[in-house]
């Protein structure tokens, strides 16, 4: 079943403001995992395939997939020799379309956008090797961080409900922590990126199958 808009309202294929505070982490991570070896990459929630395009630029093998329409134009049209595929994580058949086991999952800054979050991490379970790993990224929600939004008077701000779409879930290390291993994958790590630490923009998670 789909859910979720068709949609997003990309425009080109440039880096957006939060590629610059989580790609650093991002190709650490990958390239730590990787020991020097091209990997098999599924990129969940591409979008415009900018992200998708940095991995494929360091020797990985990158299949982009989204449900955005227009950013999967975007990104064929941008970056030909890459993979991209419409298709959503609510798709029973993504594996499929995905094809062989892959190295590595990413996605980046979508598990908050998502009503039913646990799917998304149960399909990349089910497309990784095993042994393999998923790198996630969403915004960071803990003690202080909440505590300074509170004495600041934040919270309508950050919840703007004025917003179409946006974030519809809100995780801290132990919600997402506990999501993770429910569905299936061990020794989840994690590290801030973005602002100083425990104030940080986004949480970045790796977990392996």
């Amino acid at each position: 079943m789909r859910v979720e808009h068709q949609h997003y309202g990309w425009t080109d294929a440039g880096p957006r403001w939060a590629h610059g505070y989580l790609l650093p982490t991002i190709l650490r991570a990958i390239q730590g995992l990787s020991e020097g070896k091209p990997l098999s990459v599924v990129d969940m929630g591409c979008g415009n395939g900018y992200v998708a395009s940095r991995l494929a630029g360091h020797g990985h093998s990158v299949v982009g997939i989204d449900v955005s329409r227009d950013g999967i134009e975007i990104a064929r049209s941008a970056y030909p020799a890459i993979r991209f595929e419409v298709c959503s994580i609510y798709d029973e058949d993504l594996h499929g379309i995905i094809g062989q086991p892959v190295d590595c999952v990413i996605s980046l800054e979508v598990i908050e956008h998502l009503f039913y979050p646990k799917r998304l991490l149960e399909q990349a379970h089910r497309i990784l090797k095993s042994g393999g790993h998923l790198l996630l990224s969403t915004p960071y929600h803990g003690y202080l961080k909440n505590l300074a939004f509170s004495v600041l008077n934040g919270w309508d701000r950050h919840f703007d409900v004025q917003r179409g779409g946006g974030h519809i879930k809100f995780f801290s290390r132990r919600t997402l922590a506990r999501m993770i291993q429910g569905a299936g994958f061990r020794k989840p790590r994690f590290t801030g990126a973005g602002r100083v630490p425990w104030l940080w923009k986004a949480m970045i998670m790796i977990a392996e199958k």
